[in-house]
């Protein structure tokens, strides 16, 4: 079919519109990157924007040095499969049964996890709580308390809600039973909204920091998160590791926190294409009514 010119025009703007969108979106995190390979007089002097200058590995060099910089990694890597594990079971087999009109009580259940959302009980109650339970200085502190969310949840609801009941009601026809079906049926066809939940779980986990800050006591136990924020708040907290001396701390102190970012951020990009065809798919089929 042949393409009029309006559409051609439109296309055109179109993609331009994109580029420009994606060109600044992406333009702070190269001038991250950039940053934390420059030499601190380039970044003093506000110099460095999409090329590093005065090349310098010097901070990079001080962090992974550092065996509590390895260990850090390993707690969040840790965390992060955990708690995206525990995720991930409580909220499928919450949004499940949310999902079947048939389950009583199902208008409360769902009114009290929205309710959630919106209304805790506030700082001091919630560790309070954490330590009656005997789970501080313990990953449960990191893991549990925030299992489900309540807005993944929904989403969850939606796209199972969704799905033909024809699919449940021909497999228990055949004698399969409520977690068989769960786990036989609905599951193998609900890989992009999984996919997507998990990602938004994941994400969530490697970035947390504030639990460990609030929970944790043991050095040993931090995140990585907790540790390079140690760094970003004291430069010479490699001094008192002995990872680094007093003349390249003037260097660590000018692109620490670029040099963190990096870090942190660079196992969620390396996943995300693995997980990005499923992205589109799992948000859209969760909210699109039949």
């Amino acid at each position: 079919m042949k393409e009029s010119w309006q559409y051609k025009v439109f296309k055109v703007f179109n993609i331009t519109f994109l580029l420009i969108i994606m060109f600044l979106t992406f333009y702070p995190f190269l001038n991250v990157v950039a940053q934390s390979f420059s030499g601190e007089s380039y970044i003093n002097a506000g110099e460095v924007n999409l090329i590093p200058k005065g090349f310098n590995v010097e901070t990079y060099k001080t962090v992974m040095n550092d065996s509590m910089f390895w260990n850090s990694y390993k707690n969040t890597v840790v965390y992060t499969v955990v708690a995206t594990t525990i995720s991930m079971f409580m909220t499928t087999i919450f949004a499940y049964a949310l999902a079947k009109k048939r389950l009583m009580g199902r208008s409360f259940f769902t009114a009290f996890a929205v309710f959630t959302m919106f209304f805790n009980g506030g700082l001091i109650p919630n560790y309070v709580l954490i330590q009656t339970l005997g789970f501080g200085n313990t990953i449960w502190a990191i893991v549990v308390p925030g299992a489900i969310s309540v807005f993944n949840l929904l989403i969850m609801k939606a796209f199972f809600q969704n799905m033909p009941e024809e699919l449940e009601e021909a497999a228990a026809i055949d004698g399969l039973g409520t977690y068989r079906i769960l786990l036989k049926v609905v599951l193998p066809l609900s890989k992009a909204v999984l996919a997507t939940m998990t990602l938004f779980y994941a994400v969530g986990n490697w970035n947390s920091w504030f639990s460990a800050f609030l929970y944790l006591d043991k050095q040993e136990m931090f995140p990585v998160t907790i540790y390079l924020r140690n760094l970003i708040t004291d430069a010479t907290g490699g001094l008192s590791s002995g990872a680094t001396s007093a003349d390249n701390l003037t260097q660590i102190a000018s692109n620490i926190k670029s040099v963190t970012m990096v870090l942190t951020v660079l196992p969620i990009i390396m996943v995300y294409p693995y997980i990005q065809k499923y992205f589109v798919s799992g948000i859209m089929l969760g909210s699109v009514k039949q």
